[in-house]
């Protein structure tokens, strides 16, 4: 009795695709990593990038077990990626109905962030540029409460340039009276809504994956005893 060839070599190439996905997301959570262009405000509402380093690492990790499992017909390493693809399949569906279900503790774990920012004027000169970029994009000011987030001495950016937004006058300045907190929280969702379905792709994979490992992993066990 022989292993099935078609599923050997089925789960040896969907495990390279495996590890091919897993460079690519550590590649791209690395240059979001280290890109200067990220701002500090939008980071409080999306502090994954670690968490998708680490799953790109473990995504890699597996896709090498799978492979070599498969392709040397090795139990060990196959049951290994099974556990794995388990506990991390296990992972992502409690993520999701966190996810589904916890979206207003995320709206106001976002908010606690931001008001630790305040008062505005007393913050480092790179979060205020921050801000004041992000201001100027999506016409708001201040972060909580507006425009007297900034104490007196509010900016520029704040000044309100679009006659579509809501404005108000404010020390003898026209500024935006949206805070910029409904910004953030919106691109909190939008993120969040784009992961999901990503956690969501993975993790029907991964039930391919799981049913292609232990197919093999009883085959090579009964070619075993059957040898024996």
């Amino acid at each position: 009795m022989a292993v099935n060839k078609c599923i050997k070599y089925s789960l040896f190439f969907f495990n390279l695709l495996f590890w091919i996905s897993g460079c690519i997301i550590l590649g791209v959570s690395i240059y979001l990593k280290v890109s200067k262009d990220n701002n500090k405000i939008t980071d409080v509402a999306v502090p994954g990038i670690d968490l998708l380093i680490a799953i790109g690492v473990i995504i890699m990790v597996l896709g090498f077990l799978g492979c070599c499992g498969a392709i040397k017909e090795n139990k060990c390493m196959l049951l290994l990626f099974f556990v794995g693809l388990l506990l991390i399949f296990i992972l992502l569906l409690a993520a999701g109905i966190l996810g589904a279900v916890g979206e207003e503790k995320s709206k106001e774990w976002v908010r606690e962030k931001l008001q630790e920012l305040l008062p505005l004027s007393g913050q480092p000169a790179d979060v205020q540029t921050d801000l004041q970029t992000l201001e100027e994009k999506a016409k708001c000011c201040g972060l909580i409460n507006g425009p007297q987030d900034w104490g007196s001495n509010i900016p520029s950016s704040c000044s309100c340039t679009d006659t579509s937004a809501a404005c108000e006058t404010v020390n003898g300045k026209n500024v935006y009276k949206t805070p910029c907190i409904q910004f953030v929280t919106d691109f909190m969702q939008q993120h969040l809504t784009v992961a999901l379905g990503i956690a969501f792709a993975i993790a029907v994979v991964m039930l391919f994956g799981m049913a292609f490992a232990m197919t093999l992993y009883c085959q090579i066990g009964k070619v075993e005893s059957s040898t024996a």
